[in-house]
């Protein structure tokens, strides 16, 4: 089962926003990406239904930056 949570590092530890659906001993994968990215805080603002990753990608490829004024 895969899910995407909010976390607090603090202390050298990752603290869940909220509860997690498996009991304590359980191994985990954990993928981490940081919420100080522009692409990320405005994830969902334009109805976008891919991943934050495939965007970020997208959005800093050189091909689609404006070109430069003569």
């Amino acid at each position: 089962m895969a899910i995407t949570i909010e976390a607090v590092y603090e202390n050298g530890v990752l603290k869940p926003s909220e509860p997690l659906p498996w009991k304590d001993g359980t191994r985990v994968r954990v993928a981490i990406s940081s919420l100080d990215s522009p692409i990320l805080k405005a994830y969902g603002i334009m109805g976008w239904t891919g991943d934050a990753e495939t965007l970020e990608r997208i959005a800093l490829d050189p091909e689609f930056l404006p070109e430069e004024a003569p």
